[in-house]
This record gives structure tokens, sequence and C-alpha cells, in this order.
């Protein structure tokens, strides 16, 4: 009989999550991948979404490497640490180039996340545009490995995800540019 690695049953527990809030209209997925790298041995999942009337784009990836897979199967050789999937997560918007909107982002980030977690914000502009639209993308990366015993904490993830959606859509709302 088959026994699911830990990577299949976080992805299984954050697809549902995240499908539950799709089925009650809260969140609309917009793109699911789930790879296999056979010449790596690696896994790597990842589900976008969007809010109903939103702009945000919001992606979750987990990914699965070798290493992780060879600390569950062969727990007497590794380390158990090191089971378990890498999990990142992305957020996608595009807004008018100013200072502010990026200070109030990282303060979004902060609040809902805390300061445990790396948070970056990459911007890509066309220079020529007047005026200049920013399509920045918020990555959040918790440099560590998640295990399933924090299979909890993934459902909460959805909750906080779909909760930074939100306070990030206010940003870049047109009824809130002045």
């Amino acid at each position: 009989m088959f026994d699911p690695t830990a990577f299949d049953n976080m992805k299984v527990v954050i697809e549902g999550a995240l499908y539950d809030f799709d089925l009650s209209g809260e969140i609309i997925i917009t793109d699911r991948n789930d790879f296999i790298n056979m010449a790596k041995m690696s896994r790597s999942f990842d589900l976008s979404f969007q809010l109903p009337a939103g702009s945000v784009t919001a992606k979750i990836e987990m990914e699965s490497k070798l290493v992780n897979l060879a600390a569950e199967l062969l727990s007497n050789s590794l380390p158990e640490k090191l089971a378990g999937s890498y999990v990142k997560l992305q957020f996608f918007l595009e807004l008018l180039d100013t200072s502010a909107d990026f200070q109030a982002i990282e303060t979004i980030f902060l609040d809902i996340w805390g300061e445990k977690r790396k948070i970056t914000q990459s911007v890509e502009y066309n220079p020529l545009d007047k005026p200049r639209k920013i399509k920045n993308t918020i990555t959040l990366d918790f440099e560590r490995i998640i295990g399933e015993e924090q299979m909890d904490d993934l459902i909460e993830m959805a909750d906080f995800m779909v909760t930074t959606m939100e306070k990030l859509q206010a940003i870049v709302a047109p009824e809130n540019r002045g």
C-alpha cells in the first residue's frame, strides 16, 4: 500500500483549505501546478488565487527535495528535522510608484506575519511610463522546513494569506488612490 509522504500530506491540507475558500466564494483559484523533477528527484507544488473583485494575486509554493524525502524515509540515516517541505508565499500587485505604498506594504506584512519571516519586495517597471506603474512582488520566505507537525499552521496560513490580500487590495484599489 502507498504511504503518502509529508509533502503529499501537507499539499492536500493546504490545497483543501484554499479550495474551501474557493468554494465559499472568498477567493478564485487561478492556477495550479504540481511537478515532479525526475532529474533531481524533487517535487514542487504551487497554487495561485485572487479575491473575487481584486487585482492582487497570491501564490503558495511548496518544494520537497531529495534530502527531505530521504530524511523521511531513512530516518535512521538523516536528521528528522530535514523531513518536510520548503514553503514560500508570493503576492503580486500593480500600483503607482510611491515609496509610501512600499512602506505600507511592509507594515501589513509585519503586522500579519511577524518579524521572524524574510519579507522582500521586488519591483519591475517601464522607465518610460508616465505615470510610472510598478509591478510589485512581495515574497515571504519562512527560511526553514515546514513539517507535518505544523499541519494546523498551514490551514492558518491560508487564512493569513486571504487577510493579507484584502489589506493589499485596499492599497491598490483605484477608489483609495488620491
